[in-house]
């Protein structure tokens, strides 16, 4: 177990340094000079070569790209242009927002399609199997911007139940949740086919192998061996692909925070683009590989831990 753990650490790494050499290479490709994109036309030739030399713009490439991989490693992930504060700190106090939304998100998915897909596994192909396809197909199709609008509009304007803008109060617990269903709701929909579709096709697999002919032959009830011997095994590749959609969340985040006006990193790369701050874009691209990379391990490591036999797969 722990050679495998030691393993899935290291790939995890290898990952994150093949993301900062990517960003490296598309930040150093955008056209234009990046010290008058940050200065502005009316930069003297004096402050542009100042602001290149405290950039380590005016060093090669290999060495920037020695120079950014070090500061990212040691967690500097540069200042900010107009604020000169720390991008990291800024990061940091956004960080909470996006996860709260992820695993929101994360939760509706998990909460709506695990069951969806043991109902469509109990009768396939049958008329209770046909609507549940159905129904996952179209929040697949469904974008979550579109889902956010028509939130908005039914339980925001029209119902009157839900708040719409922000995060709520800072440390009432109650409004900050309030103010998480709708968001939450509007990403974690699209996820709920995904999860309804595994945990169908790997219900049907498990169902016929010898043991749950074994449970049926002693009279256990279908519930009883769906719930209780069944998921526990098909429930391994959804973990798996938990993991890997929630970098899929972390997009969908992007979306909700700006129609939502919550705070968090996605509504950060938002402005920073628009406003051409690149230190603070690149930093939040690598903050969300690392968390997505932890997020991938965490899932790796908990079905090893669940199935022995993935361990001995890598």
């Amino acid at each position: 177990m722990l050679i495998y753990i030691v393993k899935r650490i290291g790939l995890a790494v290898l990952i994150i340094l093949l993301a900062v050499l990517a960003l490296f290479v598309m930040l150093h490709s955008i056209p234009g000079d990046p010290v008058s994109i940050a200065l502005g036309p009316r930069a003297t030739p004096e402050i542009q070569a100042a602001y290149a030399a405290k950039m380590n713009l005016d060093k090669p490439l290999f060495t920037q790209f020695l120079i950014f991989l070090g500061n990212v490693l040691t967690g500097d992930l540069g200042t900010d242009v107009f604020s000169n504060r720390s991008v990291a700190k800024t990061l940091l106090g956004q960080l909470p927002y996006t996860i709260s939304l992820a695993v929101a998100s994360l939760g509706w998915a998990v909460a709506l399609g695990i069951p969806m897909g043991c109902i469509s596994a109990t009768k396939p192909n049958g008329w209770l199997d046909r609507i549940t396809g159905l129904v996952s197909i179209g929040t697949i199709a469904v974008p979550s911007f579109l889902v956010s609008i028509w939130a908005i509009l039914v339980f925001a304007i029209h119902l009157n139940i839900f708040p719409v803008i922000g995060a709520g109060d800072q440390g009432d617990l109650a409004d900050m949740a309030l103010h998480l269903v709708l968001p939450s709701f509007a990403v974690g929909l699209g996820w709920v086919g995904y999860l309804a579709r595994m945990v169908r096709a790997s219900m049907l697999e498990v169902m016929g192998e010898n043991y749950i002919r074994s449970a049926r032959a002693f009279g256990l009830t279908t519930q009883t061996i769906i719930y209780r011997y069944a998921l526990r095994v098909a429930i391994l590749p959804t973990i798996t692909l938990i993991g890997v959609g929630f970098g899929g969340l972390l997009s969908g985040t992007v979306f909700a925070e700006i129609i939502f006006a919550r705070p968090g990193i996605g509504k950060v790369i938002y402005d920073m683009v628009l406003n051409r701050n690149f230190p603070v874009v690149q930093g939040a691209v690598m903050m969300t590989v690392a968390l997505y990379a932890v997020v991938t391990l965490a899932s790796d490591i908990i079905v090893s831990i669940l199935d022995p036999r993935v361990r001995e797969s890598l």
